[in-house]
């Protein structure tokens, strides 16, 4: 069943790049959630997808990134990126063998 999702649950990652839009757009400094937003650079890690089939999930968590933003529309990308979940059987599967 694994085999079969990989290619669609490795598309998530593409959801992890819109964290990098936080760096052209910061959110502000005063608003909560900085710890969180420092995530977005995971969302590279979306390329992972190419080695290891579906963990390109993984890089959802970029999208993290965006969590809190001020931008309504920024900020739904951000609820997104807890698509990565769907990447951890994936990667558990390839670290374990």
């Amino acid at each position: 069943m694994l085999d079969t999702l990989a290619p669609i649950v490795g598309l998530f990652g593409l959801i992890g790049f819109a964290g990098l839009a936080g760096i052209k757009n910061p959110a502000d400094k005063a608003r909560p959630g900085a710890g969180v937003r420092l995530l977005g650079i995971l969302g590279l890690a979306g390329l992972a997808g190419i080695w290891i089939p579906g963990a390109g999930a993984m890089g959802a968590a970029g999208a993290l990134g965006l969590w809190n933003h001020q931008s309504a529309k920024l900020a739904n990308w951000g609820k997104a990126g807890w698509l990565f979940v769907a990447g951890v059987p994936y990667l558990l599967r390839w670290a374990l063998g």
